[in-house]
């Protein structure tokens, strides 16, 4: 997250827009940590509102469009491909088009809601068939409640960024000394159950008479 606020901090409105729209051809990031990073972004004042949103949605779009066309024009057959079928995964495929057959629309809907489902929902979406102008639409509309949802949240707590760095940096102070501990503990048991010491202790034999 700071990387990215930084970053985007650097380019505005294009850092936002480039890795949604990676999000899209399988970049194995959320799409939530984006908006929340832009929402930061408004916090600060390097953004607007209103117009963050829209290119965080077109950027959305756009790439939602890559995995729906790569299905409507190729089809199973895309799976063929080593790149598209490691991101894609066949398995969930074949799940996702019984989802599909039951539900419709709705199942593309839903997807929006559903990290890992995205990417192969909105293949399926094209594998079956769906008009391109209706994916848009049923998209549209879950990008219209997450993008201004995600990125109002990152904006209604940015003013606790600076807490959490400070909360952070003492629970890593916490966590090196609960290593160390551990460290110690460890090293001091395993030199007490060395081998030597029970083997010396168990061939000791009984105690000499030492008045005789």
């Amino acid at each position: 997250m700071d990387l990215f606020t930084e970053v985007s901090g650097d380019f505005h409105y294009v850092a936002p827009f480039v890795v949604l729209l990676l999000c899209g051809m399988g970049l194995p990031l959320p799409e939530e940590v984006t908006l929340i990073g832009a929402g930061l972004l408004v916090y600060q004042e390097k953004v607007a509102f209103g117009p963050v949103v829209l290119v965080c949605a077109a950027a959305i779009l756009l790439g939602d469009s890559i995995p729906y066309w790569l299905g409507r024009h190729w089809g199973p057959g895309a799976l063929r491909i080593r790149a598209v079928r490691r991101v894609l995964h066949p398995e969930r495929i074949a799940r996702l088009e019984r989802k599909f057959e039951e539900h419709g629309n709705w199942a593309t809907f839903v997807c929006r809601f559903l990290p890992g489902i995205r990417l192969p929902g909105y293949f399926v979406s094209g594998t079956m068939g769906m008009k391109y102008p209706r994916f848009l639409l049923v998209d549209g509309l879950g990008v219209a409640i997450s993008v201004p949802l995600s990125v109002h949240v990152g904006r209604l707590f940015g003013d606790s960024v600076d807490e959490l760095h400070r909360m952070n940096s003492d629970l890593h102070l916490v966590l090196a000394f609960v290593a160390l501990t551990l460290v110690l503990v460890i090293v001091v048991r395993a030199r007490w159950r060395r081998p030597g010491r029970s083997g010396r202790d168990k061939d000791d034999g009984p105690p000499r008479d030492l008045t005789s």
